[in-house]
């Protein structure tokens, strides 16, 4: 009887996207947290008939549900700090930080088409 494998392809899309989602208040949870689930399912059922399932796969599978917990956890702490953050004033300083940012990148803009206009 030919072994089954786990494909932890999903798992590994799933955690990278919501390592880089994490960079968005920390929303990739939303996506890191159901790769951990999945990860976690497959082994299970490996666990149940081990001899059923290739080696190789489940230890593949072992290091994709890892990689989805550590993504999960960075994700939930940037998320429970930008929650934190907001409720206690932090929409304020950032509506000012980005204001006073525009404000500096349109002084550039004007600067460089004022330098382009007189070369």
């Amino acid at each position: 009887m030919e072994q089954q494998k786990l494909n932890p392809a999903i798992v590994y899309v799933l955690s990278i996207i919501g390592l880089l989602c994490c960079c968005f208040g920390g929303l990739g949870v939303l996506l890191a947290a159901p790769a951990f689930f999945i990860a976690q399912s497959g082994l299970k059922k490996a666990s149940l008939s081990p001899d059923d399932y290739d080696p190789a796969s489940v230890k593949a599978m072992t290091t994709a549900k890892t990689m989805a917990l550590v993504v999960t956890i960075i994700c939930a702490i940037t998320l429970i700090y930008n929650i934190y953050d907001l409720s206690t004033g932090g929409f304020e300083r950032r509506m000012e930080f980005f204001e006073t940012f525009s404000e500096e990148f349109n002084k550039g803009y004007e600067q460089g088409l004022e330098d382009a206009a007189n070369e």
